[in-house]
């Protein structure tokens, strides 16, 4: 993949590449945003699962939530366009903890933190890559790992980012989802989500999630979405349908050579050794 053939794609800032569709003006900003107590925030490293928190919150009968597109999406017009939502707000990012505007901490609002086998993550950011017209074309998958394991694409590193939230995994405002265990035990992630947002629903409603936020439902509702503006949960696309492509565990095993694969346990056991989360990854999904 050469960024270098196409610099205006990406920009790096504090160290760390994001989209051209994030401007430099509003991550500069990012403190100046006014967040209400009330907020709740989805965020996730690219391809671990927002889309599909997302569409599960929507789906939460009487929640009355309203979901924005993300807030590094855009310029500074982005707060003036969050402060017109009437309804609570559930807003998606990609933002590292760090990043997270200062008010938001504060006020303790509520945040839902989805993490992924980095390994899946790897594969279909690939995907993104070669897909998106806003991302830089890619050249061989093996070029793109090398990449992935610097942390030299959009958003930094998949390591640093997992490990600046799982400092805070504890905060009694945080929630930390796998997307593997909601692979695995969907109705006991949902119970875990709507608990934490403290909103009841009884089985048969859960029942109706289930079926409304399935990978296929999803991606077959993807095309209609995509004639809604306001329906814009990727801080790297508006196009809905470049979103959805296997929604599967394990796919990994389909790319990685035994060299790779070997390469990036050993990436993988230096950088989360005393991750708790990279425990639980291992177990899940044989990260």
């Amino acid at each position: 993949m050469s960024s270098q053939s196409q610099p205006s794609l990406l920009h790096k800032y504090k160290g760390i590449l994001f989209s051209a569709m994030s401007s430099e003006e509003l991550l500069d900003s990012l403190d100046s945003f006014d967040a209400r107590e009330d907020d709740i925030f989805l965020v996730s490293y690219p391809k671990s699962g927002t889309h599909w928190v997302a569409e599960v919150i929507e789906n939460i009968p009487n929640a009355g939530i309203t979901l924005t597109s993300p807030i590094e999406w855009g310029d500074v017009s982005k707060f003036k366009e969050l402060k017109m939502v009437p309804k609570r707000r559930v807003i998606p990012t990609h933002l590292s903890y760090e990043m997270i505007p200062v008010t938001v901490k504060q006020k303790q609002c509520k945040i839902v933190y989805v993490v992924r086998n980095p390994k899946d993550t790897a594969v279909s950011l690939f995907h993104y890559y070669k897909d998106n017209p806003n991302l830089p074309s890619t050249e061989t998958w093996a070029a793109f790992l090398e990449l992935f394991l610097k942390g030299d694409v959009v958003y930094g590193s998949w390591f640093d980012h997992v490990l600046s939230w799982e400092k805070h995994k504890n905060d009694k405002n945080i929630l930390f989802l796998f997307y593997e265990e909601m692979k695995n035990d969907f109705a006991k992630s949902l119970k875990k989500i709507t608990a934490f947002l403290g909103i009841s629903v009884n089985d048969s409603e859960m029942s109706k999630i289930a079926r409304n936020t399935s990978f296929s439902e999803m991606k077959s509702n993807a095309v209609k979405e995509n004639c809604d503006p306001n329906h814009t949960i990727c801080a790297l696309t508006s196009n809905r349908n470049l979103v959805f492509r296997k929604g599967v565990v394990g796919d990994w095993i389909n790319y990685f050579t035994p060299k790779q694969k070997r390469v990036f346990d050993e990436v993988f056991t230096e950088k989360m050794r005393h991750s708790d989360v990279g425990r639980c990854l291992k177990e899940y999904a044989n990260a």
